[in-house]
């Protein structure tokens, strides 16, 4: 039985205990130096006030790696409000920059469809959470309606041989094919590598990390 066959399961209490109960360094996704994303973003060679979106972007240390490069125009979202919070509260370097926190789900968005002209859409160990068609249906039309024609993707999933479980939910396991077939012909392969992330807990987790450009 997939997590959304569970259609009582309450997914934003889930993930708010989740950033409520620990310190955001103790949590398994946490990642102190976010190098493999970083990597990635350089190659799309974006000028600095491009719009970046952050989907389950949680209380990432990207943002403030992203605001110490120079990067003006950044639109953060999770499910959990508590998340969101605790990122706000670590930030040292937002003046002069759009920064926009929006607290929403990405498979039934309500705030996320009102936007548009994303440049580029930044998704590290989100997607794999989806593990229903359905709902990975729905997240890939929010993804293709907001991002631009030439936006660039970077999805950073567990890989086919990576953890089939996180934060005790069911997981999906990708490969590079797979998230061509999901995104469509309109994308291009930039670049993708194979990365083993290690918890703060010692324990490895194999990832996937790829960046597509729109071509349409």
């Amino acid at each position: 039985m997939s997590n959304y066959e569970l259609n009582d399961f309450d997914y934003e209490k889930h993930w708010n205990n989740a950033y409520l109960k620990s310190p955001i360094q103790n949590l398994g996704w946490y990642e102190e130096n976010p190098s493999a994303t970083i990597s990635l973003i350089e190659k799309c060679n974006l000028p600095k006030d491009a719009l970046l979106f952050n989907a389950g972007a949680g209380a990432t240390s990207l943002i403030e790696y992203l605001l110490n490069d120079g990067y003006s125009n950044i639109i953060v979202n999770d499910i959990a409000s508590a998340a969101l919070t605790e990122l706000k509260n670590t930030l040292t370097n937002h003046h002069n920059t759009k920064l926009e926190f929006i607290v929403d789900d990405l498979v039934n968005p309500k705030e996320l469809t009102k936007l548009k002209n994303i440049d580029l859409w930044i998704d590290r160990a989100v997607l794999h959470f989806f593990t229903d068609d359905s709902e990975q249906k729905k997240y890939f039309d929010l993804l293709k309606k907001v991002l631009k024609p030439n936006g660039y993707v970077i999805l950073a999933e567990f890989n086919l041989e990576g953890a089939k479980k996180c934060s005790g939910l069911d997981v999906c396991n990708y490969s590079v094919e797979m998230f061509q077939e999901r995104l469509g012909d309109d994308f291009k392969l930039i670049k993708s590598f194979d990365f083993t992330y290690i918890q703060p807990s010692g324990n490895p987790r194999e990832f996937v990390y790829s960046l597509f450009q729109r071509m349409l």
